[in-house]
């Protein structure tokens, strides 16, 4: 099964992500927003960063997840290539595993400012989750 794919949008970047439960797919939309940024696989896991939040709702939980990975990128220009998630009575913990952004190493792409609730969606179908989220770039 397919981890994320992106789809062409006119002004910002779209992406689906999948997970056959909610930890997987918070994992692989944290990891589709990075790789939209940088390639991954030139971030090494030399710096761990845990991120503890709650939400009642799963999908704001993921709106909000997702955000703070934008502001660690824009306030310490940190960028992850690995990232373990524990979803569980509404509070989601995170670790997060990269380096600092190096554009001399990392080949940069484009920058996430901001994650948008234009046709923003987490749902689940059969025996998988999928979120759809726009990246403001």
């Amino acid at each position: 099964m397919a981890k994320y794919k992106f789809i062409d949008h006119t002004a910002d970047v779209m992406f689906e992500a999948y997970g056959g439960n909610l930890n997987k797919l918070f994992e692989n939309s944290g990891l589709a927003l990075q790789e939209l940024q940088v390639e991954l696989k030139n971030v090494k896991p030399k710096i761990i960063r845990e991120i503890h939040l709650e939400n009642k709702s799963v999908e704001m939980l993921l709106f909000d997840f997702l955000q703070e990975l934008i502001f660690l990128k824009d306030t310490e220009q940190l960028i992850f290539s690995k990232i373990k998630i524990n979803v569980k009575d509404n509070k989601l913990n995170a670790i997060c595993y990269g380096e600092k952004i190096d554009i001399k190493k990392h080949e940069c792409k484009v920058d996430a400012k901001a994650i948008t609730l234009h046709k923003y969606e987490v749902k689940k179908e059969k025996d998988k989750w999928i979120a759809r989220v726009i990246v403001d770039i």
